[in-house]
């Protein structure tokens, strides 16, 4: 059968002249640029300057931490600590407290119960609408300890002292959110006060002691060796509670600490042979993949410490905290020669001793090695010991800090507090330790606990407006270690089924991971370093699930935020990235068209600040700017130069909503919106929610279709790299709706206002049938990435052309017509289909012959097929794909064993589609895609480039090493249950 190209070809302009005039009637398009045009002497544009813009945003961050800084630095850590220096220990003192876990407790008779009284708690849409108590804190304490032990009920009262301030700070700056005191005994005092729940088990396994801003604040960075012993005598419940041992101490490891795990029986061999020689950064993915290869440990032979004890020696090296924690039932060597030859006589590293099991017969020599290398000895013999036991070192290693009074502020990496606040909103974390200033302990260095408060990370990147960075501009923050803290690329959550929940790795995600194309990591390291620049880049970008790739010309902007371990970048893009415009007009004209009911901003911005006065919290951003305004609200703090924006984007966009109100609309027309850069949008619905088929689309869920703190809209984005004044259609990825077909056609207009219609499917549909009625033939509309906007099967709508007809897709793919882009994802989710012992994350490479699926749908449906598969990170290569807009036709035959398809395509003129008609009674079957996988050993190896803290604490010459344990540790609260 022969297709005439010159039939597609008139075929292709019916279509666009069709389309066109559908799109233009329906968009308004025509009245906007009119209304532009009218204004434009109005109109000023101004460059952005990168180098100046990026310097203002740090310096406002840098206030916004600051403060917050400050809060805990001059009221919390002084009041602990005189409220310590002036109470007397009394071990029979009786005292009642708020406990978290117990406030509000009735018993049968309905008196409340022990330490459980009356806490009023009301719903505080600050505190991420938790039920909180602003007037007073409450304690919490973990299950394994007494909550009416001494130290607990003289630490809470010693500590009551901070109620007051808690209040004081929330009233100076009604911006901090929680602030609280983690004390070295394992209570934990939180500001505002909260109902606990424990887990499904009614346990409360929450130890303050082990967050990482408890840890980092208690100590300087540390080089850790652990050492365990699996020899023959170790086996049954000895190797059980080593190995939760030695996963207690990963866990009291940060991103700032160096790690290695060697195992040991007459010989001496590294539990990841990759890691051999080296110490390796204790990042989540690190202390993670050590948990797994311990887990795998088996015992047998016979114990020789000497080797091990030599090795740990050579491995270390001379930064900072170096310790060798050494886990075994016994030591029966004669190992003072190793200390002389590496050790003696500086003790410049700590060795911890742990004594597993009940046999005391080798605990001699065991805590000999710890006095002797100012280190510390603790024995333990059941499960329940270990918590309280590892912890000691901890208190070793802060005493030359806290002898000294060095109060180290400290910084933590981003991560979610899903336990305390049952959040899933990133967050960084200020503390700083609180030590005893009484004289008559001073040389035991005493550390009481640490104080701190949390900041948001989503406030702080408020402080980088979007507007000012254009569609595909953004910021980020990173920390010393090259770890995102905020950046829109970061992908922190996964679907577990119905559930998000954080990926394992969420809070260690490398810059270079996000910014992929800066494959020598001079941006990386320049911000590492601390430095102030500039850097520019030609980038692949992304946007709607990854499909839909294009080029960009990006200039990084970067520089250091004081008083902290963070750098913070920005991105501006050539083209409208460069510019922004201005336009006046009176307040009393815009607040007339600002109030329409077709009108919204973007909730998620700043036009005014709502969070600092409690009475406006409950205000929407549009409620705010109208109030402040029109005089209501004097005392608002607004964004001057957004609310002049948004008020001129009011005023010019304002026919529209006239226009779109008095059109006589056609069936299947469901919406016609438009945005500006102001975050303003205009929507009209033109079917109810009941008959809309994109019942999701443009509402307070569909966040990648709305203007957000993160990014522009997709569509906004996508028609801003579109020819100006030329109409965009695409199908848009709808995760609920997935039957919906409906078509998105954009316009952009001098490069500002963004214009949009939203129909169904059978507009186009009816044209197409009208044209192509033949059944000897295919015919589709295929957009600028490959995706089927029309297809006469139903099911085709919104597939990537390779999925359906494979041969024709991999002959425009021979011929250039379309172009592969590879991409890349480095923070991916895979089926984890075997456990791979080199460590690495997995890279995964999808070929597809036909190249017609991109990575996520594959990983995620293979994820649902087998319910039993975990999840687990990895990295991904796959490919999206452009058309060569300079070919404007082809044709070509296809041999398909015993017969031959033709197919055409045209290019739909002032358009971003193309029509191809492909010959139906030739079937052309491909093999569908190939699955490869590689691992790498060096990823967790290699070391990038990092900063560590200035600050060091690890010697004082008046240090009381003697006090090296032996003594029994305080009660332990066991639950255990009744028989």
């Amino acid at each position: 059968m022969k297709i005439p190209p010159e039939t597609v070809q008139k075929w292709a302009i019916t279509i666009s002249e069709q389309i066109n005039a559908i799109a233009s009637k329906y968009s308004g398009a025509v009245l906007l640029q009119k209304k532009l045009k009218d204004v434009e002497p109005i109109i000023r544009i101004e460059d952005v300057d990168g180098a100046r813009l990026v310097l203002e945003f740090a310096d406002e961050i840098e206030r916004m931490l600051g403060s917050k800084m400050k809060s805990m630095k001059v009221s919390l850590k002084y009041t602990a600590e005189d409220a310590d220096l002036y109470h007397e220990y009394n071990a029979s003192l009786q005292f009642d407290y708020f406990n978290a876990l117990l406030v509000n407790t009735m018993d049968e008779e309905g008196n409340f119960i022990e330490l459980g009284g009356e806490f009023p708690l009301e719903e505080n849409e600050h505190f991420n609408k938790l039920s909180v108590n602003t007037l007073m804190s409450d304690i919490q304490v973990p299950t394994n300890v007494y909550n009416k032990d001494p130290d607990i009920l003289n630490g809470v009262y010693m500590s009551e002292a901070l109620n007051d301030v808690f209040i004081g700070n929330f009233q100076k700056d009604p911006t901090l959110t929680w602030q609280y005191f983690g004390s070295s005994t394992g209570f934990f005092r939180l500001y505002p006060g909260i109902k606990w729940t424990p887990d499904s088990n009614g346990v409360v396994s929450f130890d303050c002691r082990n967050r990482n801003w408890y840890i980092q604040a208690a100590t300087s960075p540390k080089d850790i060796v652990i050492v365990v012993d699996v020899s023959g005598s170790m086996k049954g419940l000895k190797m059980t509670i080593a190995k939760h041992t030695i996963n207690t101490i990963l866990d009291t490891l940060g991103e700032n600490d160096f790690v290695n795990v060697i195992a040991y029986t007459d010989y001496v061999r590294y539990v990841e042979p990759c890691f051999k020689g080296t110490l390796v950064q204790a990042d989540l993915d690190n202390r993670e993949h050590f948990k797994l290869l311990v887990e795998e440990l088996h015992v047998k032979g016979e114990a020789k410490v000497k080797k091990a004890m030599k090795e740990s020696f050579r491995i270390l090296g001379s930064l900072c905290n170096q310790a060798i924690m050494l886990i075994t039932d016994g030591a029966m060597e004669d190992f003072q020669s190793v200390f002389e030859e590496f050790n003696w006589p500086d003790k410049k590293v700590r060795v911890f001793t742990y004594l597993i099991g009940r046999d005391m017969t080798f605990s001699e020599n065991v805590k000999w090695i710890a006095c002797n290398n100012k280190g510390y000895y603790t024995h333990i013999s059941t499960l329940a010991d270990v918590q309280e036991n590892v912890m000691e070192y901890l208190h070793v290693l802060s005493r030359p800090m806290v002898i000294n009074h060095d109060h180290d502020i400290i910084w933590t990496e981003a991560y979610m507090d899903s336990v305390v606040t049952h959040s899933l909103l990133l967050m960084t974390s200020v503390a700083m330790p609180v030590f005893s200033k009484k004289k008559e302990t001073l040389s035991h260095g005493i550390l009481l606990g640490v104080v701190g408060t949390d900041i948001p990370l989503l406030e702080v990147m408020k402080l980088a407006p979007r507007y000012k960075l254009g569609a595909h501009g953004y910021a980020f923050l990173i920390t010393n270690n090259g770890y995102i803290l905020a950046h829109p690329d970061l992908r922190p959550l996964y679907s577990d089924g119905k559930k998000l929940k954080p990926k394992p790795n969420y809070n260690s995600v490398d810059l270079s991971e996000a910014e992929w194309e800066d494959t020598e990591d001079n941006l990386r390291t320049a911000m590492v370093k601390g430095k102030t620049g500039t850097l520019t880049l030609d980038v692949r970008a992304a946007v709607d699930k990854g499909k839909r790739p294009f080029f960009l010309k990006n200039d990084y902007f970067y520089t250091t935020i004081n008083e902290t371990p963070f750098s913070f970048g920005m991105v501006l893009t050539r083209g409208h990235g460069q510019y922004m415009f201005f336009g006046n007009v009176s307040v009393e004209e815009g607040l007339h068209d600002l109030q329409q009911p077709d009108l919204t901003i973007a909730d998620e911005w700043t036009y005014c600040e709502t969070d600092i006065d409690p009475h406006h919290r409950k205000l929407t951003q549009l409620q705010a700017v109208v109030r402040y305004l029109t005089g209501k609200e004097p005392d608002l703090e607004c964004d001057e130069i957004l609310l002049q924006q948004v008020l001129f984007d009011a005023v010019v966009t304002a026919p529209l909503e006239a226009y779109w109100t008095a059109l006589t609309v056609d069936e299947g027309m469901e919406s016609a919106f438009l945005g500006t850069r102001s975050g303003l949008m205009r929507v009209i619905r033109y079917a109810g929610s009941e008959k809309r088929v994109g019942k999701r689309f443009l509402t307070p869920v569909d966040k990648e279709n709305l203007f957000t703190v993160d990014h522009f809209p997709i569509w906004y984005r996508l028609a801003a790299e579109n020819k100006p004044g030329q109409f965009f259609f695409y199908v848009p990825h709808d995760d609920i709706n997935k039957g919906a077909q409906k078509v998105i056609v954009k316009w952009i207009c001098c490069n500002v206002t963004v214009h949009r219609l939203h129909s169904t499917r059978e507009i186009l549909m009816s044209i197409l049938i009208h044209l192509c009625f033949s059944q000897d033939v295919n015919c589709y509309l295929v957009d600028n990435n490959g995706f089927t906007l029309v297809s006469k099967e139903k099911g085709d709508v919104g597939k990537f052309f390779g999925e359906i007809d494979g041969s024709v897709m991999a002959q425009l793919l021979k011929s250039g017509l379309f172009k592969r882009v590879t991409l890349y994802d480095y923070q991916a989710m895979c089926k984890n289909a075997h456990h791979h012992t080199s460590g690495a994350r997995p890279l995964f490479l999808l070929e597809f012959n036909i190249c017609g699926l991109w990575h996520s749908d594959y990983v995620v449906d293979a994820h649902r097929q087998k319910k039993v598969e975990l999840m687990q990170p990895c990295n991904t290569e796959y490919p999206g794909f452009m058309y060569d807009t300079s070919i404007r036709e082809t044709n070509s035959i296809i041999k398909c064993g015993r017969c031959q398809k033709m197919f055409v395509l045209q290019q739909v003129p002032n358009s971003n589609l193309v029509m191809l008609v492909v010959q139906a009674d030739c079937d052309c079957i491909l093999n569908s895609f190939e699955h490869n996988a590689t691992v790498k050993c060096n990823r967790m190896k290699s070391q990038k480039i990092r900063r560590r803290p200035e600050s060091c604490h690890a010697y004082h010459p008046h240090e009381n090493a003697k006090d090296c344990g032996g003594t029994p540790t305080r009660n332990l609260w066991v639950i255990s249950p009744t028989l």
